[in-house]
Parts: C-alpha cells; structure tokens; sequence
C-alpha cells in the first residue's frame, strides 16, 4: 500500500489564492528609489517599492482567505513560514475538506488532519489511519511523496518567485488612494482595477514599505479573497510536536493495512 497522499498542490493553491495578485499588477517590478518619502511616489512606485520588500522577506506571518464563486465554504492558510522551508500553521481545505495543521523543521514534517478531513476521505484506509492518530500528528520526511505535496505550503521562496516572475504588467488601471490607516498602522492604498476585478493592497506607509493586506474581489469566475501579511523577518517558531503527539507514517501506514 502507498498510503494516502496528504493534501494538495499546496504552493500551486497559495499562489491561487493570492488571486493572481501580483499578475493583475498590484505588486511592481522594483525600480523606484528606496530612499523615496512614499508620500512623493507615484502608485506605480509605491507598488515597485513594495514588490522589493516583500520578494526581499526572509520570513513572514502568511494568512489567505478565498471565498469561491459559488459562495462555498472559504479556503484559508495560516502560515509562518521562512526561506529555508520552516513552517508552522494550518491550512482549511474548504467546504467539507476538513482542515489540517501542519509543522515543518528542516527535512521533517509533522500533518495532523481535522476530523472532518478523514471523513471526507470515505475510505477504510482514512477510518483506520483516524483511529490509530487520535488525534496525533503524523511525522515523516518532507520529500516522502504522501506529504512533499503538502509540505510545498512551506516554502516561501517559491511563494516569493511567483510575485518576482509576474511582477511587469500593465493590465488595467492603477490608481494611489489617500493615506488611511489599517489596524493603527499608516498604509496608502493602491488600487488595480481589470476585466471587473477591482484589487486593493494596502502598503505600509512607514518603515519598509510592505504589502500588509491584499483584498480582491469580482473577477470571472467571481472569487473573493484576503491575503494579510505581517510578522517579516521574525524567526519560525522552533517547537516542533512532541513523541507522544506523533506517529511515524510509515508505522501507522502499516497499522492501517
């Protein structure tokens, strides 16, 4: 038996999520000046600016929240991740999917789905891979190819080289909002607008001119969503699952046959 494949494409989803973001123009190439007040910037600026600093990350607090067209259960992603591939959160599959938390530390990687996720599976194999769990985190190596799929959530260096290759468009209409403020913090606006799509990300306006929130909606297909970034550059935390919360894979793999 080969037991069951974990999840999904998950750096594919990510970057699905993020609605294409950076590929309807709201994120720039990188050619402004950094030293530029922000208030003097142009949008196409302020959004080159902000490509810089979030491309430019070492790690970062990663939330998603996409609502489908057909007004379904919405898919999250709640992430810390980092360049080396280090990750702590979770991920919410959408509609009767279930969810499933997942650590990565190095090579290894620690999944625990919800419940529900099991009992979407309707298998044999998922009852008896639920009993055995109890609720414990299954633990394997991230290049196993039952949980590589899920374990690609972690990297965000890919996440990062998909804002970087779609960075240069010109699609639609970009426009500089005034400066607001988002949770305390001074942001300006930038708003992208194509084929019905309206796109709002909202740049720091002080310090490193970070992209802190990202919300699309409309679209065809129509497919709303909130991407929110924070905690740059702070350390992935290092606690990983403890033995007695973990089975092997390959162990509880064999339990279930």
């Amino acid at each position: 038996m080969t037991g069951p494949h974990i999840g999904i494409h998950a750096t594919a989803w990510t970057a699905t999520v993020v609605l294409g973001l950076s590929s309807v123009g709201v994120l720039g190439a990188g050619t402004a000046r950094a030293d530029d007040p922000i208030d003097s910037l142009s949008a196409r600026q302020i959004a080159d600016r902000s490509s810089d600093a979030l491309r430019g990350a070492h790690s970062m607090h990663l939330s998603t929240r996409s609502t489908p067209a057909d007004g379904g259960t919405p898919t999250t992603l709640d992430l810390i991740v980092d360049r080396a591939g280090n990750c702590t959160g979770s991920l919410g599959l959408g509609g009767k999917q279930g969810s499933v938390r997942i650590v990565k530390r190095g090579d290894t990687v620690w999944v625990k789905p919800d419940a529900q996720f099991w009992k979407s599976r309707d298998s044999r194999v998922g009852s008896a891979l639920a009993s055995i769990l109890a609720g414990r985190y299954m633990k394997g190596s991230a290049s196993d190819p039952r949980l590589s799929n899920l374990a690609s959530a972690c990297d965000l260096a890919a996440f990062q080289k998909v804002v970087s290759d779609n960075a240069k468009t010109d699609k639609g209409t970009l426009t500089k909002g005034r400066k607001t403020t988002l949770a305390g913090t001074p942001v300006v606006p930038l708003v992208r607008t194509w084929h019905g799509q309206k796109v709002t990300m909202y740049v720091a306006a002080t310090g490193k001119p970070y992209p802190l929130r990202i919300d699309a909606t409309g679209g065809s297909p129509k497919a709303d969503a909130t991407v929110r970034f924070s905690a740059f550059d702070k350390p992935v935390p290092t606690t990983t699952p403890p033995p007695d919360e973990t089975v092997g894979i390959n162990a509880q793999e064999t339990r279930a046959t």
